[in-house]
């Protein structure tokens, strides 16, 4: 916690001068009126929790967070009294070490000369008391500067304490939706100044750890399957992309493909899509495998599978597993993560299907989500090249490239905005 006194003529230019060296993020703990103006002790990173434990009051004890401030400006104006007074006294120490030292010239009454010349330095003894007065002040000093800053804590020798900075920090990443660990460990390496410079720095630290794909798969080609439990949006995902790739390189360059042959009815979202954009939808089934189709279709640039949706706990999890993995073809695997999904559900998600070699992740439902810090921090927790994102159900408009700076931006506006609604609601309560 930094805490400093202001002067000045008037409350309005006193509060100028605390926003421009302080910032928005000061909080005025006592003003008053003095001789010239008026005197103001802000704080910044202020902390009621710090306050009592360096005051010593107890949380029962009848002390409000007013009180409480002027205590903690009372504190600080005796420490800077105090202060004042050992800069005097050190200052008048070097004053007097340094006069002693000088020799005395002739006498300048009549011009005459002395008999015998005067020497006016102290004994060893004397300048040695003076030394040892002046690295008294210094250490009583530098004590006092270390209360002012918030290093005298508690806590035993070697044993690390967290700042107040730090903290405020890790609870605001994770109120973005960053897990615990995650924020904690941003926090530490970028915890240190002000808040907001950490802040910034931690977005950009969280940007440098989500990784994108390099290349546009619809512009690479190349056969994409595309894994995730029932609901993450595979369908619909692979309607976006092939609606994209017909508009850019035509239908004849590309075909889809289903895995799915557990549920009743599950090709036909996939046929509509193949009849709208008129291109080959295959099943593979007992009769037609996967290598069977992909041989088929091996003039096609673009090869786009749909999965069924299975957990480790299905009958045809390990069997549509082994399609994929077994295949002579060269299969790129890629998860779809919902936005909407709990994080713990994300990371179960990420390492049932990691067995099939996973060559990157699109992240669906971005629209959908109360906030996209969590699936922000599953893409940087994982380290899955991210391809694209979805944020609605339009074909193929709401299919976007992703990139890192872009999804931290996103998240952070979702954020201020889930804020601001909050704020309104306690206003309009």
């Amino acid at each position: 916690m930094q805490v400093k006194r202001f002067f000045a003529p008037s409350m309005p230019e006193a509060l100028r001068m605390v926003r421009s060296q302080m910032g928005d993020d000061a909080v005025i703990l006592s003003s008053k009126r003095v001789e010239d103006g008026v005197e103001i002790v802000t704080a910044l990173d202020y902390d009621e929790g710090e306050v009592r434990s360096q005051l010593g009051v107890a949380d029962e004890d009848k002390a409000n967070a007013s009180r409480l401030a002027e205590l903690q400006a009372e504190k600080h104006r005796k420490l800077e009294e105090a202060m004042a007074k050992s800069r005097a006294h050190i200052s008048e120490v070097q004053q007097r070490s340094h006069h002693s030292q000088e020799p005395v010239g002739p006498a300048a009454v009549g011009g005459a000369e002395p008999e015998v010349e005067m020497e006016n330095t102290r004994s060893p003894g004397e300048s040695g008391d003076a030394l040892s007065s002046m690295r008294a002040e210094i250490h009583s000093l530098r004590d006092m500067l270390q209360q002012m800053s918030g290093q005298q804590g508690t806590s035993k020798p070697g044993e690390k304490t967290q700042g107040v900075v730090e903290q405020r920090l890790s609870d605001r990443l994770q109120d973005l939706g960053l897990p615990r660990d995650q924020g904690r460990e941003l926090a530490a390496e970028h915890g240190q100044g002000r808040l907001d410079a950490g802040w910034k720095s931690a977005l950009k630290a969280l940007a440098a750890r989500v990784e994108t794909a390099r290349e546009n798969p619809l512009e690479r080609g190349g056969i994409y399957a595309l894994l995730g439990p029932t609901g993450s949006g595979k369908t619909t995902t692979i309607g976006k992309m092939a609606a994209q790739f017909v508009l850019r390189h035509g239908a004849e360059q590309l075909a889809l493909v289903t895995t799915d042959r557990y549920r009743v009815a599950a090709h036909e979202q996939l046929f509509v899509f193949g009849r709208i954009l008129n291109v080959p939808v295959r099943v593979v089934d007992e009769a037609n495998s996967l290598d069977a189709i992909l041989d088929d279709l091996s003039d096609r640039k673009l090869i786009l599978i749909d999965t069924a949706g299975l957990t480790a706990a299905d009958r045809g999890w390990q069997e549509q597993i082994e399609e994929l993995v077994s295949s002579r073809h060269p299969v790129r695997p890629y998860l779809l993560i919902s936005a909407t999904s709990q994080p713990r559900i994300m990371q179960s998600t990420w390492h049932c299907y990691n067995a099939v070699g996973l060559a990157g992740c699109i992240l669906t439902k971005t629209d959908e989500a109360l906030t996209l810090g969590e699936v922000v921090g599953f893409a940087a927790q994982s380290r899955l090249p991210v391809a694209f994102y979805t944020n609605g159900q339009k074909i193929p408009d709401d299919l976007h490239r992703a990139g890192s700076g872009d999804l931290v931006k996103q998240a952070v506006r979702r954020h201020q905005a889930l804020n601001r609604g909050e704020s309104a609601m306690a206003e309009g309560a």
